[in-house]
């Protein structure tokens, strides 16, 4: 299991059009095999934050999800929207493990 913790920070007055093409790129990424979870988070009490958290089964799960149109389309789209540019930490997954999923 690999996590990656994608940390965004939006341009004011792209919130609305990022949350769309990044929900839009979610919901396809689940229908992808190596994709156990993508969650999309918005900070509380800055609107403009935003954590995506993705659960690939392995490795190059990782690899494949990036080959997607899906994914190519929203990278490009939300490109402009970021206030900075977008960082990343990956984790291991310890529990559950993969048989619980």
């Amino acid at each position: 299991m690999l996590v990656v913790h994608v940390f965004v920070q939006v341009k004011t007055g792209k919130i609305d059009a990022f949350t769309t093409a990044t929900l839009e790129n979610a919901r396809s990424s689940l229908a992808e095999p190596g994709i156990a979870r993508f969650d999309v988070l918005q900070q509380a009490d800055d609107p403009s934050a935003f954590i995506l958290v993705e659960a690939y089964r392995s490795p190059h799960d990782a690899v494949l999800h990036k080959e997607t149109r899906h994914y190519q389309v929203w990278r490009d789209t939300v490109a402009d929207m970021m206030a900075v540019p977008r960082t990343s930490v990956k984790y291991s997954g310890i529990f559950p493990d993969e048989k619980e999923w």
